[in-house]
């Protein structure tokens, strides 16, 4: 069975999304990626995608909807189920931990990054403006803060 994954695609009021560089001493050392990781066991995707942001970036999950999956098996290792999801988050302030790195960087700068495989198809979308993070979560009806 496919190990379960979860990325947010975090937009700007100035359409700028959030990546991250990882540490040199991580699997893939300095490729980029959207913030996310694994689904444990017992946790839900939404579970899932608000804890993975609160241990990477210190932010608190507001509102998620669905974009995109995907599976990619990387060599020598498990098929993954990639779920992207665009994400509002409360906080203005981040505190990257988890990254070498992270940059604020608009839709059509993605090719520019180093970007892990998986992510290739979304980078197209996200960069040719085919997929909008932004419209996609003010198209939610406003039914407030999730609870994850």
């Amino acid at each position: 069975m496919p190990r379960q994954v979860v990325a947010a695609i975090i937009e700007r009021p100035d359409r700028r999304l959030l990546i991250g560089q990882r540490r040199a001493h991580d699997s893939s050392p300095l490729k980029w990626e959207f913030p996310g990781g694994k689904v444990e066991p017992g946790e839900s995707e939404t579970q899932a995608l608000a804890r993975e942001l609160r241990e990477e970036l210190g932010v608190t999950l507001l509102r998620h909807v669905f974009i995109a999956q995907t599976q990619f098996r990387y060599a020598d290792r498990e098929l993954l189920t990639i779920t992207f999801f665009a994400a509002a988050i409360r906080e203005t302030e981040l505190q990257p931990g988890a990254f070498e790195r992270v940059a604020w960087v608009l839709p059509r700068e993605l090719g520019n990054y180093d970007f892990l495989a998986a992510n290739g198809g979304l980078i197209a979308e996200l960069a040719t403006g085919r997929i909008k993070p932004a419209e996609l979560l003010s198209a939610l009806p406003d039914a407030g803060p999730e609870s994850p």
